[in-house]
């Protein structure tokens, strides 16, 4: 006959599982788009554990949606290939040989990547581009900067079949034009105009930053939309956190019923964030 001892730790996942409860049922059946970049794509580690929380997700009735980046490996290839890009305000410009390597990372390499994790995690992903079944129709964002888009359309019917099959999909941030074009789009961004058209529960951006912080220094933990506004202007918020809650506003204004700016470092941050009482990032809300 075995014996065995309590451990305290096992006493304490228990606790956790148990409070988690009205955290799953409140999730259950809801769209959350996530932003992948930074840390959580930047090591085998990170991205096996990001991949195990996203299969949990789907395994307890949520619908994740995975919108990923890939600037630093198109760089690299750029870099390998020695294709030399121009800036235009600081920003790449996407002219076609250019666009051909932005596809292939992205669509590739980066996108297979993520699918085989959480495939090697027990769940089933797919992987896309805006490109596919018309899910991203662009215009130009600058003409100045080439083949780089705004996303004026999105068709997330191609989206809701997935779900309806236990699919996780997920996204590289590329659209078509309205000529057969290909644009490159900010991962953000296509994050938010996708989770504006599900009109998603929630959109998760996750960063490596703590979230947006006050003039003290201290991340705040529930904004509305009114006082990010008031701290735009203020320039309380500044540098890369600009775009980021510009895209928190446009996603809450297309009906996405909350945002976080979520610290992508922290382990588990999306198991956090959505079941548990602390959360892990800033979250915005409309008002």
């Amino acid at each position: 006959m075995k014996t065995r001892e309590m451990n305290r730790d096992w006493i304490a996942t228990a606790r956790t599982l148990s409070e988690a409860l009205p955290y799953l049922q409140r999730y259950d059946g809801a769209i959350v788009v996530i932003k992948l970049g930074g840390h959580a794509m930047g090591s085998d580690e990170a991205m096996e554990t990001f991949a195990r929380d996203v299969v949990l997700m789907r395994q307890v009735g949520v619908n994740p949606v995975i919108v990923h980046g890939g600037g630093p490996m198109i760089n690299e290839m750029l870099e390998k290939l020695q294709i030399k890009s121009d800036f235009v305000g600081g920003k790449r410009v996407t002219d076609e040989a250019t666009m051909e390597v932005v596809e292939m990372v992205l669509s590739g390499r980066v996108n297979k990547r993520i699918v085989q994790a959480i495939n090697r995690q027990g769940g089933k992903a797919v992987g896309l581009s805006g490109k596919d079944a018309n899910l991203i129709t662009c215009d130009p964002a600058d003409p100045a900067l080439g083949l780089v888009g705004d996303p004026t359309d999105v068709d997330p019917s191609i989206l809701r079949t997935l779900f309806g099959d236990d699919t996780i999909p997920v996204i590289a941030p590329l659209g078509g034009g309205r000529n057969g074009e290909t644009y490159n789009i900010n991962g953000d961004t296509a994050a938010g105009a996708i989770a504006a058209a599900l009109k998603a529960d929630r959109l998760l951006l996750l960063t490596d930053v703590d979230g947006v912080k006050d003039t003290e220094g201290n991340v705040l933990t529930e904004l509305t939309a009114s006082q990010i506004h008031d701290m735009i202007r203020e320039g309380i918020i500044g540098g890369g956190m600009i775009p980021k809650t510009e895209t928190a506003l446009n996603a809450i204004e297309g009906g996405v019923r909350a945002v976080v700016i979520i610290d992508g470092r922290a382990p588990n941050a999306v198991l956090l964030e959505l079941f548990t009482e602390h959360g892990a990032g800033s979250l915005i809300r409309k008002g």
